[in-house]
């Protein structure tokens, strides 16, 4: 069941996590998380003009919230729910990209392997401290940005944990 996290323009104004916070800590003290994969998702209340023709992922303050936000859960893709298009969103705050209209969300391709490699490393360390380590979970979150990550890699970030 998907859980909705809302964030006002006031949270994002003062880089306040709050929102998010309220959800995930207490099911860390529980040792819970695993309760929350793949069912979170933002309603961002951030108003614009009506003629403003951005994208949320196009406005600089909405942009640092979720920076800020990464660097305090640098795990939270495992919490997000890929099937309602969190991924995609969260992944355009942090990444620089473009939007077409006919293709839709196109990453810059450098930045992108960076912040796969990077949620990899961290995904992996994370997923292991928590118990719940799995290969699959990890190639699953490589694939769905397109790269096909071989067994090999993973096996050398597990040894090396």
């Amino acid at each position: 069941m998907t859980q909705t996290i809302t964030v006002q323009l006031d949270h994002i104004a003062a880089l306040d996590i709050t929102p998010v916070r309220e959800i995930i800590e207490p099911i860390l003290e529980k040792k819970a998380i695993a309760t929350l994969e793949q069912t979170l998702s933002f309603e961002i209340q951030y108003p614009r003009e009506p003629n403003d023709p951005r994208e949320l992922s196009e406005i600089p303050e909405v942009r640092l919230w979720f920076v800020r936000l990464d660097t305090i859960y640098p795990w939270l893709p495992f919490v997000l729910d890929a099937k309602q298009g969190e991924l995609p969103r969260y992944t355009a705050m942090l990444v620089p990209h473009q939007f077409n209209r006919v293709e839709g969300i196109q990453y810059n391709p450098e930045a992108l392997e960076i912040f796969v490699m990077n949620k990899l490393f961290v995904l992996s360390d994370w997923l292991q401290k928590q118990g719940l380590y799995s290969q699959f979970r990890l190639k699953s979150l490589a694939q769905l940005f397109g790269y096909d990550i071989d067994d090999s890699f993973f096996a050398m970030i597990k040894n090396n944990y």
